[in-house]
């Protein structure tokens, strides 16, 4: 009976740091909720409903931004800027929603970069922008003109959502390096289809931009995961070590009284 209540209140106490974390929301975390659902009203047409979310948004970051954790000035500029593309995209009368759900969709990444420790949303769109300048670089190889352009122009749309909130979670060196780089395709475009050697530029971009998503997931993982490893670890081994301690023990006088038995 013992034995079952140790194991019991190992499993309680393994799992009591992540569900106590699980509910304590910071006021950065509810503006990122709400980023987040002014998105999915622009995804359904609610263009009002997102203008109201993104009021509100304007309202509480002020005493959001003053917490323990005080935003940079960086930070401030970054929200800033992308909240009002998103208010743009939520209030034109003449914008295409593909162009409102991809500024909403900006803003969104920012406030996630910003309240994210690790694996922030933006790195979820690798697939999406490595597609599109691999066929930028195939129609480069091919000579194909008009695919270059097409892909190429593709590549900078999807670049340009995830461009703010990179430059959150970004060092500013490795920013200016592929936006060098960045800057000399599009300019040279034409080089790119007919110079063997200019097309070296999209091999170096390419590296860059695998170097930028593979840094991203190579970052250590929250700290406080970690202590709730640790400590699941700890209360896992002292409980076995406890079974395995009894279990020496019963055996052990399982034999001293068979011994006895054996003697009478």
């Amino acid at each position: 009976m013992k034995l079952k209540w140790l194991l019991l209140a190992a499993m309680i106490l393994m799992l009591t740091p992540i569900s106590v974390n699980a509910e304590v929301q910071t006021p950065m975390e509810k503006l990122d909720d709400i980023s987040d659902e002014a998105l999915q009203m622009v995804k359904f047409y609610r263009y009002d409903d997102a203008k109201k979310l993104l009021d509100y948004f304007s309202d509480q970051l002020p005493y959001a931004s003053g917490t323990k954790q005080p935003l940079s000035m960086d930070e401030v500029r970054i929200i800033h800027i992308s909240h009002d593309e998103a208010m743009e995209a939520a209030v034109s009368p003449t914008m295409n929603h593909e162009e409102r759900i991809n500024k909403l969709t900006k803003f969104r990444l920012v406030m996630d970069a910003i309240v994210s420790s690790h694996q922030p949303l933006w790195t979820e769109m690798e697939n999406q922008i490595m597609t599109a300048f691999s066929h930028a670089k195939e129609a480069a190889v091919n000579g194909d003109t008009a695919q270059f352009h097409t892909s190429f122009n593709n590549f900078l749309s999807l670049y340009n959502v995830i461009y703010p909130s990179m430059k959150i979670d970004v060092p500013a060196e490795n920013i200016q390096r592929l936006d060098a780089r960045i800057k000399f395709i599009d300019e040279y475009r034409t080089d790119m289809i007919k110079n063997k050697d200019s097309q070296q530029e999209l091999e170096k971009l390419d590296t860059d931009l695998k170097n930028l998503f593979a840094n991203l997931e190579d970052d250590e993982a929250d700290p406080s995961l970690w202590w709730v490893i640790i400590s699941t670890g700890s209360i896992i081994i002292m409980t076995l070590s406890y079974v395995g301690w009894r279990k020496y023990q019963g055996e052990k006088e399982l034999k001293k009284n068979a011994r006895g038995e054996h003697k009478d």
